[in-house]
């Protein structure tokens, strides 16, 4: 599940983690999701540690807030998870 978080900022983002077998799941997703995220022309904030992949979906040109844009891709980063 996605957490919408309000940040220090002022501004919200979608956040949420992803825990795979191992590292290599973890850039076989993470090549995926930049993929979609080229496609769309919406890139994610991550960071990542072995098997664990931390995604922070906001939009920039709206102030740092969570819109539209942000939900969709969120639902479809949670199509990818194998």
């Amino acid at each position: 599940m996605w957490n919408e978080e309000t940040l220090a900022e002022g501004g919200s983002a979608l956040k949420k983690s992803f825990t795979f077998k191992d590292f290599s799941d973890a850039f076989a997703f993470m090549t995926r999701v930049a993929l979609l995220a080229e496609k769309h022309d919406h890139h994610p904030n991550w960071t990542n540690v072995y098997n664990k992949v931390d995604i922070t979906l906001n939009t920039h040109s709206e102030g740092d807030k969570v819109t539209d844009k942000d939900r969709s891709m969120a639902t479809e980063i949670d199509k990818l998870v194998c």
